[in-house]
């Protein structure tokens, strides 16, 4: 997928930290709270275990070399420095078990929460992002900020309690000296923001790369057939080797300007070490400090420039995983644009939470009002239509590409809304009744059947999960899916391949079809079921279809009119607008633009189903 051919994705400007952003990423870890209660408690132990060392090696020099403590003294201290030693063995182990726990946690909690938006959004939002692009947000860019936030929460609270704990040992002992550390503080607040900046921005671009890269090799799997026929493996090799080489030369960019922040920081605290040493060591010289209280304050000095050291290296990492988080957020917080009323809710309930005995049933009564659709604002689609089906009856649609027919059965199916004007079931504007409730008694085959992984039985079976084996091979053999079935190796137990990859074409739609039976909807759709399935398949389908038909209020989007023959109902479409209606009958006796249509038509099938015998006869 080259750039040029790529969505454009939402666009962040934020060129430092995000406070907000991190505050609402740390609200994501609410249920982690416990947890994360027990990690700062353990850290700030750690902090003032450390904070002890220096205080251990001043009583070393000044009291047991300089003053030559006694042997009891010396075995106090050591077992002193033992329990110091062991106390915090156990606390580095259960601050690694606690971290791990909040990193699986985190990450579990917030792919759930973003598969639950992704069953929610609408289909708008589906065909505007790719599944690569979607893919990388639940992956790649998860994976970033639950590292972030397990490790480096920790280390964070470890630096901040570190350093506080040693500036207040600090000024206690001696203030002048103190201020000498505490004074670099400023330099390096401008520049960690110098920096922070630029990393923020290459990892931007490092992350949107990425998402290319992942959407490449999403339709590279996915359309591997159409690349071998086409002979296109070095046009995709190529441009997939752009977009790595892209994401190598921004990468690596953006690690240089982050390892560069390091090594400043560090100069600079040397900096500030020499001149501790070199105002001590005139104290110390001239009888004001004693040589341990100077080795005290030295080791303090460095101990509280590695958590800002640390500090620094965090910042940089959350200035990499900000990029990850503003687009982690920007899906959840994706609003469907398919909503249901809280009334509704509150009587149907959600899509996830669904209040199923309160359905009211469907008798499959359909009216569509004056309705006007537009999926851009510059360019309407269907322009004041209007129709009534009564229950039970099959429309057919019929007209070139672009004419209206999806878009009808998209707004039918309440996939889209009407921008003006209503749909009504039943005499009631379908927008008060909820999306579970109509979906729930739809049947909705399409052009290209979708097979899930896993069996024939589960697949027939998954829009009823509660359905029985004897009620799943009814259905099959209601549609005269069984036959093919009972010949696959292990029958209904035959696991189908991703995708449905090791049926035919015309084996997939029957199992879509007895899908739908066991369904039993009472709205059923047809989005060209036919046109992508050989001749000898198209016979049983045609029949699988009259029996799906029977009894329900049926919308047919044909490519081949003998799907429609039969129709109740045919509506030629142009334009958005109906430019003719009636019976097949009726039209062909007008012989307007549908009998031109069916004719020609006509001819192709004619002369595909002889070409289609040549061939058979041949083999």
């Amino acid at each position: 997928m080259s750039e040029t051919q790529a969505f454009k994705e939402e666009e962040f400007h934020n060129e430092s930290l995000d406070v907000k952003l991190w505050k609402e990423i740390l609200h994501l870890l609410k249920p982690m709270k416990p947890i994360m209660i027990k990690v700062c408690v353990i850290m700030a132990v750690l902090a003032m275990c450390d904070a002890c060392y220096p205080v251990f090696s001043r009583i070393a020099v000044n009291h047991f070399i300089i003053e030559h403590g006694t042997d009891t003294e010396l075995g106090w201290f050591i077992a002193a420095f033992a329990a110091l030693i062991l106390v915090q063995s156990f606390l580095v182990y259960w601050m690694i078990e606690y971290s791990g726990q909040i990193e699986t946690g985190f990450s579990y909690e917030l792919r759930k929460q973003l598969f639950e938006k992704l069953q929610l959004l609408s289909f708008s939002y589906y065909d505007k992002n790719p599944v690569g692009w979607i893919m990388s947000r639940l992956t790649s860019d998860i994976n970033r900020l639950s590292e972030i936030l397990a490790w480096s929460f920790s280390d964070l609270f470890w630096g901040l309690t570190t350093m506080i704990v040693i500036t207040l040992v600090m000024l206690v002992t001696d203030w002048k000296l103190a201020l000498i550390v505490l004074g670099t503080i400023p330099f390096l607040a401008v520049i960690a923001n110098w920096f922070e900046k630029r990393i923020l921005r290459n990892y931007r671009d490092v992350r949107k790369t990425n998402s290319l890269i992942t959407g490449a090799f999403s339709e590279g799997i996915e359309g591997a057939k159409t690349t071998k026929t086409l002979v296109l493996e070095e046009q995709n090799s190529r441009e997939f080797r752009n977009l790595t080489k892209r994401m190598r030369v921004k990468s690596v960019h953006a690690g240089t300007i982050s390892a560069l922040m390091m090594p400043t920081v560090t100069t600079l605290s040397y900096i500030a070490i020499g001149a501790l040493l070199w105002q001590g060591g005139n104290k110390v010289l001239l009888g004001a400090m004693q040589f341990g209280t100077l080795l005290m304050f030295s080791q303090y000095a460095q101990s509280f420039f590695d958590p800002l050291r640390t500090i620094a290296g965090l910042m940089a990492e959350m200035q990499m995983a900000q990029a990850s988080g503003e687009r982690v957020l920007s899906l959840l917080k994706e609003e469907p644009k398919i909503t249901d009323t809280p009334e509704v809710i509150e009587q149907y309930g959600t899509i996830l939470n669904p209040k199923t005995e309160n359905y009211p049933e469907m008798t499959g009564d359909i009216e569509f009002e004056d309705v006007t659709f537009r999926y851009i604002p510059e360019e309407t689609v269907l322009d004041h239509f209007n129709l009534k089906v009564k229950a039970g009856s099959t429309v057919a649609l019929v007209g070139e590409t672009g004419s209206g027919k999806s878009t009808i059965v998209n707004l039918l199916c309440r996939f889209y809304e009407p921008v003006e004007g209503s749909i009504k079931i039943d005499g009631k504007d379908y927008r008060e009744y909820s999306v579970g409730w109509l979906h729930d008694h739809l049947g909705y085959v399409l052009q290209t059947p979708h097979l899930f992984s896993g069996t024939v039985l589960e697949n027939i079976r998954y829009g009823r999960p509660e359905a029985s084996e004897e009620e799943v091979i009814e259905a099959a053999k209601t549609v005269n899916a069984d036959t093919f079935i009972q010949k696959l190796d292990k029958g209904y137990q035959t696991d189908v391949g991703e995708g449905g990859n090791r049926l035919s074409t015309g084996e997939k739609q029957l199992i879509s079809f007895a899908r739908a039976v066991l369904k039993d909807p009472k709205l059923l759709v047809l989005d060209e079921a036919t046109s992508s399935v050989d001749t000898e398949s198209e016979q049983k389908i045609q029949d699988a279809i009259e029996v799906l038909m029977k009894g329900r209020t049926s919308f047919v989007v044909a490519h081949r009119l003998s799907t429609i023959v039969n129709a109740d109902l045919i509506l030629v479409m142009k334009d958005g607008k109906i430019s003719e209606q009636g019976t097949h009958a009726g039209l062909m006796a007008k012989k307007g633009y549908y009998y031109k249509l069916y004719t020609n038509r006509f001819m192709e099938e004619e002369n595909r189903k002889i070409m289609s015998k040549k061939e058979n006869m041949s083999l």
